[in-house]
This record gives structure tokens, sequence and C-alpha cells, in this order.
């Protein structure tokens, strides 16, 4: 992904491997794309890939958020073995698509992407208050729910997006039934929301934000978060990890959070890394199969 973005150096390598459960490494500028064109930006993913492999991140979970991106996705995951790939449409683009009468059609298309092998995860799906009003919100739910039914139907995890929509998104959980994998992304509530996802069984993937110096509920949730419970992610580009926020992220400063994790948790790196790359598995599978 080219930008012109400062770019953090390249951080120590882990002293075991661990995956990225959630970064975007397409074209800033990716449009429109279909399976079977050349793929853009396939040079700048795979030096990220690369930069990544360096320092020990041996994987990642490349994430769509509309149809192009999750079409853009399947190809990477398909050329590239430390990619997997999560399809899904944004919360915040359900509304349009709804108003444009073309929600169900889009669902039908990640339906279909669905079937392919290395398509493991239907997300990042789920509520937005902050950016979508309650004008978008019926829409919000329509996707969410079509995207559960996906998951649940072709036997994927569910990678959740959850802006400012704690207890929306548990109660529409508890209503549709959430599926047996289900991930929350880039987790931003408190350690009271942590045990109540935790006891509901899902999986909490934490960023960089975990090592933001605004963020000690955060790190609390972290702390009461079972080790076998925990993932962790970039969101690359974005919520680079202190101290480089600012900078362009990318799938190697896992390495930067899963390091502040470890001292969170006064744990060491090695074994936590070990965990996580075995929760990762049981979510989504391994990478070379």
């Amino acid at each position: 992904m080219s930008s012109s973005v400062e770019r953090p150096p390249l951080p120590e390598p882990l002293p075991a491997t661990v995956v990225d459960d959630h970064t975007h490494l397409e074209p800033r500028d990716l449009v429109d794309f279909s399976l079977g064109d050349e793929l853009p930006g396939l040079d700048d993913a795979v030096a990220d890939l690369d930069d990544a492999t360096a320092t020990g991140v041996a994987g990642v979970v490349q994430v769509g958020t509309d149809l192009a991106t999750s079409r853009w996705s399947v190809a990477l995951a398909e050329t590239d073995p430390r990619v997997l790939a999560a399809i899904a449409i944004h919360p915040n683009d359900a509304p349009a698509l709804a108003e444009a009468g073309r929600l169900d059609d889009a669902l039908a298309e990640l339906d279909a992407l669905a079937a392919r092998d290395r398509v493991r995860a239907i997300g990042e799906t789920g509520l937005d208050f902050f950016r979508t009003g309650a004008d978008g919100l019926a829409a919000q739910i329509a996707s969410f729910e079509g995207h559960i039914d996906i998951a649940k139907r072709r036997g994927l995890a569910l990678q959740i997006h959850d802006r400012d929509a704690h207890e929306a998104v548990e109660a529409l959980l508890a209503r549709v039934g959430a599926p047996e994998r289900t991930v929350l992304h880039c987790f931003s509530g408190d350690a009271d929301f942590a045990r109540r996802a935790v006891d509901a069984g899902w999986y909490l993937s934490f960023a960089g934000t975990v090592t933001f110096g605004n963020a000690p509920a955060l790190r609390e949730a972290l702390a009461i978060t079972p080790c076998d419970r925990i993932l962790l992610e970039t969101d690359a580009p974005y919520l680079t990890p202190h101290p480089f926020r600012g900078r362009r992220n990318a799938p190697a400063m896992a390495a930067v959070t899963l390091r502040r994790m470890a001292q969170e948790l006064d744990e060491d790196p090695a074994v936590l890394a070990a965990q996580i790359t075995a929760n990762t598995e049981a979510v989504y599978g391994a990478w070379g199969s």
C-alpha cells in the first residue's frame, strides 16, 4: 500500500511468531475490482507482508469493507499463503446501499464469495453509532443480521465493528444468536464489557490503541481477559501503536503491540505470542490450508 505518510522503523523481531488478525493492505484509491483482474497494489502488499515476516508476524487476515475491497481481499489471499480473507460491507456503508436498493444484492455476492476456501471470516460488520445517525440504524441492523446469517450458514468466524454501540451489539447477538467464533475487532470496551464478552464466548482483538496513554480502561479490559480469548491486530494503516502514533501502521507493527500487551500481563512475549497464534488458528483455521 503506497502512502506519503512516514513509516516507523521496523520493530525488533519477536521471539515467536504471531498473526495480525485484522489489517487493510488494499490501495487507498481502490474503487472497483473484479476477481480475475490484475491485482492493483500487489507489490506494496507483498512488501508489507515481507516486513511482517521479518518481525515475526507470520500471517494476516486481510479485511474487506465493501464489495471491491472484499474481492481484492479474496484475490490477495488466493495469491499469497500468508493471507486469509474477511469480507463484508462496513456498517457505515450499509445505509447508502439500502437507500439505493442494493444491500440485498451486495449480501448475496458476499455469500457467494464466502464459499471460497481462503475466506475465513465475515467482517468487518456490526454497528457504528459514531458516524451513522438514527436514520441509518435500520439499515445497519439489517446488514449486520445478514452478515451474521452468512457467517453461521458458511461456518465462518464473525469480525464485529462496534463503535459506541456495545449494548446494542450485545442485544442483537443475544436476539439472533452469535456464530460459534465471534471476534470483537479493535476491542474498545472497559473491563465490565470484556467480562460480558468473555462470558458469551467471544474473542477480544486488541489493536495499537491498547498502547495509547489515554487508554487505561482498555488495558484493564486486557488484564481481565483470559489468555485463550485474546487476539492481536493492527487495523493498519490506522491506529499505529505508541510511540509511533501519526505514522503509517502496517502488520509488522503488531510486534510493538504484542510486547506492550506482554508487559501489561507480566507475561513472556514468546509465551503470549504462541498463545495468540493458537487462539487465532482456533478462530480462522490454519494459514497453509
